[in-house]
């Protein structure tokens, strides 16, 4: 499965940015989707994530109420629309699908084995 992120950028703190992860697969309604992030000099990070069936959602505890994960299932595309930015924020961004997650481990990327590129959020004060 190819992962190709989009839609990173540098904004002030406050500001919106949308990214969007495009897929390769066509059973991508099998796949646990999620969004990790890393900053310099920290370890990845899950960011929110989303189960195949019941299309659950879950957040980071920093991130809850401003960010937003969807998947657009026709699409074979999954997004995560961030608002309220803050500088805290500012990390490489990574999506990660894989069909046997379980919900135990929707939260942890060892989990999960395929990955984006990662794509660079800044976020400045």
């Amino acid at each position: 499965v190819q992962l190709q992120a989009s839609g990173g950028g540098s904004v002030q703190a406050g500001d919106s940015l949308r990214l969007s992860c495009a897929t390769s697969t066509y059973t991508f309604r099998e796949y646990v989707v999620a969004w990790f992030r890393q900053a310099p000099g920290k370890e990845r990070e899950f960011v929110a994530g989303v189960r195949r069936n019941t299309g659950y959602t879950s957040y980071e505890d920093s991130v809850k109420g401003r960010f937003t994960i969807s998947r657009d299932n026709a699409k074979n595309t999954v997004y995560l629309q961030m608002n309220s930015l803050k500088p805290e924020d500012t990390a490489v961004y990574y999506c990660a699908v894989d069909r046997g997650v379980i919900v135990s481990s929707v939260r942890d990327s060892r989990a999960y084995h395929n990955w984006g590129h990662g794509t660079q959020v800044t976020v400045s004060s």
